[in-house]
């Protein structure tokens, strides 16, 4: 084998070019410094370059700011009108945005830390909408709400329900780009204090003029206060409930079971009426159930079904449709693994919970970026779908060697491909 080397100054990652200038062109940068404001008249970076740094260290690949001064420098340099800061400056400006953590003390005398950032949840909602991602036009949105466990040994985090230490951030989602997120420390039930939570996530909704129309839940949200502020700030909610006696009485006398086919599989569904949490308001509970392969009886009915409900107070949708419409939510599991793998949740920066709340919803600024990112190629591209995951796309799109040169007064990037690049300047 034979080798031969080169002088030219070639960077690897030359979509990065196209990346920014599409992120640049839809005001993304100017709306994060008017809606955070300035730094002080000393300060050489604004918040936006904090955003575009991760934005586009995570394009090429970066797992931490560190990156940025180590390995990728060059790369980021390489972006017109843009001046690569330290990773230090980074760290610095995300603990400038952080907020004071609150300690609340339950009955138990369980200290629980909950970090609220309303300015930056603001913020990424504000950007939804100006990338018309979302819009205040739309009748009626669907919003999702779930916790995940976030393993991570900071110093203040605490040994949560998985025993291992960690965060618990509670996530709400809108046609699966996060919209508000809240988070707590690793050792706070996911129903304590949910319902103040939810209205503050409601609340930052309203404020930018989003209407919900459905809110679906998993059972950590049945409790009588998240029902009332669900039931309150959206048109129809779909929440799992938990077993009880009572409930399994009400069942039991059900006689009218239809046969369904859900995923490939044979189903009994029926709905009635119930009374949760010893109130007299009655909701729809549409149940279904599966026989149980093993055989084993269940001890609330003394039958061989396994049992599941979803709360309601929708009376238009068939049996089928809820059940349908509420396993949808399984979009909250693909959103959590998108940014724990791919924007770098398992990898919080900091030590406290405060300064990686920052770190949680800007990281999630930037997903929904590169979603709007990846919509807006593949329009013009065909080698690159909308639905990428990072991955795919930097190999697909960033992954481009390339040079800028001079010519005739001007700059003109030289890329070293058959691709065809040129479509986006269209």
């Amino acid at each position: 084998m034979k080798i031969t080397y080169s002088k030219e100054k070639i960077k690897s990652f030359g979509g990065i070019n196209f990346a920014d200038k599409i992120i640049s062109n839809a005001s993304v940068y100017n709306i994060i410094d008017q809606t955070l404001g300035s730094r002080g008249d000393s300060a050489k970076y604004c918040y936006s370059d904090l955003f575009r740094s991760y934005f586009l260290l995570v394009l090429c690949g970066g797992e931490c700011s560190e990156d940025i001064t180590e390995h990728l420098r060059g790369e980021l340099e390489q972006v017109k009108g843009f001046t690569v800061s330290s990773a230090d400056t980074l760290l610095r400006m995300q603990k400038e945005l952080s907020t004071l953590t609150e300690i609340y003390t339950s009955q138990s005398g369980t200290e629980h830390g909950f970090n609220i950032n309303l300015e930056m949840n603001n913020l990424m909602v504000r950007l939804l909408i100006e990338s018309k991602q979302l819009s205040a036009e739309k009748s009626g949105y669907i919003f999702d709400y779930d916790n995940q466990f976030i393993p991570t040994e900071k110093y203040d985090s605490k040994r949560g329900y998985k025993m291992s230490k960690g965060y618990f951030p509670g996530v709400g989602s809108i046609d699966g780009h996060p919209v508000y997120i809240e988070n707590r420390n690793g050792n706070s039930n996911v129903k304590y204090k949910q319902e103040e939570t939810l209205q503050r996530a409601f609340g930052v909704l309203s404020s930018a003029g989003i209407k919900v129309a459905h809110s679906r839940m998993d059972c950590g949200s049945f409790t009588k206060e998240v029902v009332k502020v669900v039931e309150a700030n959206s048109n129809y909610f779909y929440i799992r409930a938990q077993r009880c006696s009572s409930l399994y009485e009400k069942i039991k006398a059900v006689d009218n079971w239809q046969t369904v086919e859900i995923g490939f599989k044979q189903y009994q569904v029926a709905s009635i009426e119930y009374a949760p949490f010893g109130e007299e308001k009655t909701y729809r509970y549409v149940i279904s159930r599966e026989k149980n392969i093993d055989g084993q009886g269940d001890l609330f009915t003394g039958d061989d079904f396994i049992y599941r409900a979803i709360m309601t107070n929708n009376y238009e949708m068939t049996g089928l449709e809820v059940i349908e419409f509420y396993n949808q939510r399984g979009a909250c599991e693909r959103l959590f693994d998108e940014m724990n793998n791919d924007f770098l949740w398992k990898k919080m920066p900091f030590s406290f919970l405060g300064q990686n709340t920052v770190f949680l919803v800007m990281m999630a600024i930037c997903r929904n970026l590169f979603h709007y990112l990846t919509s807006f190629i593949s329009k013009q591209l065909d080698f690159i779908k909308p639905n990428f995951r990072l991955k795919k796309f930097i190999y697909r799109f960033m992954v481009v060697p390339a040079k800028w040169i001079r010519r005739g007064r001007q700059d003109i990037l030289k890329l070293y491909t058959d691709k065809k690049y040129h479509l986006l300047l269209d």
